[in-house]
């Protein structure tokens, strides 16, 4: 089993941060790639984070209402691969 780290990446040029709305997937939940994990709220806009690959959502790091920078892990997926 391999440990992919999800990282808030960059939508836009200038972006520096997000906030996490909510998660639409709990730690233990099976996702695939693609899969939409949690809403992000940016500067003009909210955007869905999608997986980043399959497996089990291991670990969320960073919790609804906290501000990340961009790069920075947000959650861990166990992965099969």
């Amino acid at each position: 089993m391999a440990e992919v780290e999800v990282r808030l990446p960059q939508w836009g040029m200038g972006m520096e941060d997000g906030t996490i709305v909510e998660w639409l997937k709990a730690e233990g939940d099976t996702v695939e790639v693609g899969d939409e994990l949690a809403e992000v709220e940016l500067a003009k806009a909210n955007e869905m984070l999608e997986s980043p690959a399959a497996g089990t959502l291991l670990k969320i790091v960073a919790e609804p209402g906290e501000t990340v920078l961009v790069r920075e892990v947000i959650a861990i997926i166990e992965s099969p691969s």
